[in-house]
């Protein structure tokens, strides 16, 4: 008779990890580190290396998005063009309801309806010039009405399970309704940057030309800090001065796998949401204040790379005696500074394992902790290799093995 039970054993290691994990880290930190003080309503502080929040203050209180909003805008046109609806040389035809944006007082990108600007063009209008009626022309142009395209706004919203955020427009000017965290912003930012990594190269053009017009990123932190590369600024009297900034360093032993790292080593990407500021240069001052405290108190060591092997266990009725145990991504994690080399790790798998066994199938749990015990991780434990099903004498034996142990 085979009876199945977890089998637990422990890895010991020194070295650096990553990404699928479910995290528990910010209770695991004994003495966490203290935030600066940052003049802002509410904000937020992400590494997107390994997906952990490592500071915030009211991130899920309701607050107005201005023109943060247009990350939502452009996450669904980026989406439009993966999906080959539009393209970057199609060219647009600018609508009077576009052109009447520039009657609401908001920033603009000077078009009106005798231009055809492109996609790319419109694009560039709406990320770097922040132009209302780049974003209404790119929301006609995908949804037929700016209606409809705000439906898709949300519907997209809610895939991501943002429960506190909800459109009414697609420029981000304050209307009853409208309405997102610092949380959900930083969710909406992220994905740009996760799914859409080329177009993200957007965020980082410093000043855009369009009809003799020239316009500056009111992004002050691209001028300011090289490592930064994006992301988004919004304004309106109610919402104050707020930026979404994402800046990415490189650290020699964090190895192969962050975030948006393109060249693919090194790389450690936070971002920061500040919500709320009083000037322009109180949003650019506050961000570089958390990003800079991010990188100093805190270091993302790397447990695992994806697909390699973390242990190697017998397998019963297959072709194959072993099969390779791993996790599907490369795993990250974050802490305080001085405590990543002090992370334990266990394995709880099911035993026995029984072919066949598809490729990624999970099998079990990768489970980290403090020295201390204090859980700050767990990673499913996958298959990383299939193992077919053996012929019938080998099965038979294997069972008869089975039933006597």
């Amino acid at each position: 008779m085979t009876v199945f039970r977890r089998v637990v054993s422990r890895l010991f290691f020194t070295g650096w990890f990553a990404s699928s994990a479910a995290l528990i880290a910010s209770s695991a930190w004994a003495q966490a580190p203290l935030p600066p003080e940052i003049a802002a309503r509410s904000y937020l502080l992400l590494d997107l290396t390994s997906n952990q929040t490592l500071a915030e203050r009211d991130a899920d209180a309701p607050a107005e998005p201005a023109s943060l909003t247009k990350l939502m805008t452009a996450y669904v046109v980026f989406t439009a063009l993966q999906d080959k609806k539009l393209t970057l040389t199609q060219p647009i035809a600018v609508s009077r309801r576009a052109w009447e944006e520039r009657k609401g007082g908001g920033s603009l990108m000077f078009i009106d309806t005798t231009m055809t600007p492109t996609v790319d063009e419109l694009l560039n209008g709406m990320i770097v010039q922040s132009g209302n009626d780049a974003s209404v022309a790119l929301a006609e142009a995908v949804g037929g009405t700016l209606d409809q395209f705000v439906a898709m706004m949300n519907r997209q919203a809610q895939a991501w399970g943002l429960k506190n955020t909800h459109f009414k427009n697609v420029t981000g000017l304050t209307e009853a309704g409208h309405t997102s965290t610092a949380r959900d912003l930083a969710v909406i930012a992220s994905h740009i940057i996760r799914d859409h990594p080329k177009e993200y190269g957007y965020y980082s053009v410093k000043d855009y030309k369009y009809n003799n017009i020239s316009q500056p990123n009111r992004n002050l932190l691209l001028r300011r800090d090289p490592s930064v590369d994006g992301m988004k600024t919004g304004y309106t009297e109610a919402a104050g001065y707020c930026l979404i900034a994402s800046a990415q360093r490189e650290y020699p032993n964090l190895g192969a796998g962050g975030v948006g790292d393109g060249a693919g080593g090194g790389s450690r990407r936070l971002l920061s949401v500040v919500l709320n500021t009083v000037s322009m240069e109180a949003r650019a001052n506050e961000s570089q204040k958390l990003l800079n405290w991010g990188y100093a108190a805190f270091e993302t060591v790397r447990l695992f790379d994806a697909g390699k092997p973390v242990t190697r266990v017998p397998v019963w009725q297959g072709k194959a005696a072993q099969v390779a145990l791993g996790a599907q991504g490369g795993v990250f994690v974050t802490m305080p500074r001085g405590e990543g080399s002090k992370l334990q790790t266990r394995i709880e798998r099911t035993e026995p394992l029984i072919a066949p066994l598809a490729k990624g199938q999970r099998v079990g749990t990768i489970k980290v902790s403090t020295a201390a015990g204090t859980p700050v991780a767990e990673v499913p434990l996958v298959v990383l290799a299939p193992v077919e099903i053996a012929g019938v004498f080998s099965r038979t034996w294997d069972a008869l093995r089975l039933w006597i142990k």
